[in-house]
This record gives structure tokens, sequence and C-alpha cells, in this order.
């Protein structure tokens, strides 16, 4: 039987999610709004003329092959930014809820990149890559490989997809490791009694009862590698190299083309096509993918 939680006053459950509301309203809805109504707009560069152009912004958007160029490196980009991080923080939870020495310290070494800015994470990892001066990029050099993302797109995208991934691994691994805790510790006996070896008990009791954790941090990680990893990308490529853009993009290609170049009504236009992809990916995940998740 559950206990249902009653508020004496019918005003008081209002007043505490008010705030969120009104976050939610200030941060997301507003933008959003503003956004799609942008979107019908043509703006000349000094914001002196405005007009209103139907569809024309969509029309354009969908027509330029740069576009599409960047959809599909979204598209790279994020499926390897969340398998990566994802399969790493696995890998670190399974082995930090084992009963070792020091148990504590190594999981407070997992979780302290996750309060480091992604801004700094892509720097970080800058100076470890850069041609000239990195410490990574010199041994690079030394063992045979020509290590210079600067001109080399699937180095810059590599690169990028390490800095992004090693950014959200800590918050992966907190949940991870979360879910683990919460695995009754006789399953897993009884099935060591029962023959079973480390690796078939992980993945017939610990994978499968790690399922809502899993979908959970998809959602998360697929959200987190179209939108978050902004910084990353203007602090490492800045879209490049290249004419196209390499590692550019939807999101950087929103701020380039509006804050760059300008083009007020056509970044707006990305913005509302770029929302409505993450929120069909996440209708997807939930209508299809989550119909395997045990609970």
């Amino acid at each position: 039987m559950h206990k249902r939680v009653l508020f004496r006053a019918r005003w008081l459950p209002y007043v505490l999610v008010a705030p969120q509301i009104v976050i939610t309203l200030l941060f997301f809805i507003w933008p959003a709004i503003r956004a799609v109504e942008q979107s019908f707009l043509r703006q000349d560069p000094f914001g002196l003329r405005t007009s209103f152009v139907w569809l024309e912004n969509y029309a354009r958007l969908f027509a330029d092959a740069a576009y599409y160029h960047s959809l599909g490196v979204t598209a790279v980009f994020s499926l390897s930014v969340t398998l990566l991080s994802m399969a790493l923080a696995l890998l670190f939870a399974v082995m930090a809820d084992r009963a070792v020495r020091g148990a504590t310290i190594y999981r407070t070494l997992y979780v302290a990149p996750y309060a480091i800015a992604p801004i700094v994470a892509g720097v970080l990892w800058l100076f470890l890559f850069q041609p000239t001066v990195g410490i990574l990029a010199y041994a690079l050099n030394q063992s045979g490989i020509a290590w210079n993302f600067r001109l080399d797109g699937g180095q810059a995208m590599l690169l990028v997809v390490i800095a992004a991934a090693w950014k959200q691994i800590a918050y992966n691994f907190l949940f991870f490791l979360a879910g683990l805790q919460a695995i009754p510790k006789s399953l897993i006996e009884a099935a060591a009694i029962d023959g079973a070896g480390p690796a078939r008990r992980f993945w017939t009791i610990i994978f499968p009862l790690l399922t809502p954790t899993t979908f959970f941090l998809m959602v998360v990680n697929i959200v987190y590698a179209f939108f978050d990893t902004f910084a990353v990308i203007d602090a490492v490529t800045s879209g490049g190299p290249g004419a196209p853009g390499a590692t550019n993009i939807l999101v950087y290609k929103v701020y380039n083309d509006g804050f760059v170049g300008l083009d007020l009504g056509g970044s707006s236009a990305q913005s509302v096509v770029l929302m409505v992809i993450v929120i069909a990916l996440t209708v997807v995940q939930f209508r299809y993918i989550e119909k395997k998740v045990h609970y």
C-alpha cells in the first residue's frame, strides 16, 4: 500500500512547483515560441527592417547541402559520444562496485570530471592533443602517427568525441553505480553457485536489471550530445576543419549562422528543426526502445 501525501492547504503544492514552472516558462517555453516566430521572418543584419517570409527560411534550409552535411556530422558525433561515455561509465561502475580497498577514493575520482565545465574539458583535451606542444600529440607523432586535427577532419571528430564523452562519463557513472548497488547480491551469488561465470552473470542477470538505468542515460546522453557539447566544439575546433565543417554539428551551425553570419531567420528555422529532431528521437526511444526495458 502506497502512502499518499496530503496537503492541508490546496495552494501549497502550486507554490512549491511555481519556481520550476517560472524557470521553464522563461528559459524554455518563451525562447521556443520566439524561435518559431523568428523562423518566419527575415531581418537585415542591422535589425532595421523585418519582413514576413512564411516558409522561405525552411525552404532555403532544406535546399542547403551544408545543412545535410551538418546533420550527418551530428548523427555520427551524438552516437559516438553516447556509446563511448556509457560504455566506459558502465565499465568503471562495475569495477568500483567491487569490494576493494580504497573504493571510496576510486568513486570520488571517477565523479570529479562532472564538476568541470564543458569548455574547460574542451580546453584540457585541446592542450593534450595540440599538434605543436601537446603531450599526447607528441607521443602520437613519435609513434609514427601524423597527428594534426587542424587539418584532418577525422582526427578533429575523434578529439571532440573524446572530450565530450570524457565530460559525461562521471554523470553516467553515478547512475550505473547506483543501479548496480540496487541489484540484490543474492541473485548474483545464486548464479555463481549454479556455475555461471562473471561474464555470463553480467549479461544474463546484471545488465538486464540495469536496463531502466541504461534507457534513462541513453535519452539523457543523446540530448547532451545534441546541445550541451556546444562549448566543447567551440573551444576545440570551432566547427572545422574544412569548408563544410568536419565537426560543425547542428547546434554549432545554429550559432554560426545566427550570431556570426547574422542570418537570424535561417538560424531560428534551424533551431526549430533541431528541437523537432530531438523531440522525435525522444518519442521514438520511449515508443520502441522502452519495450525492451525490464522494470
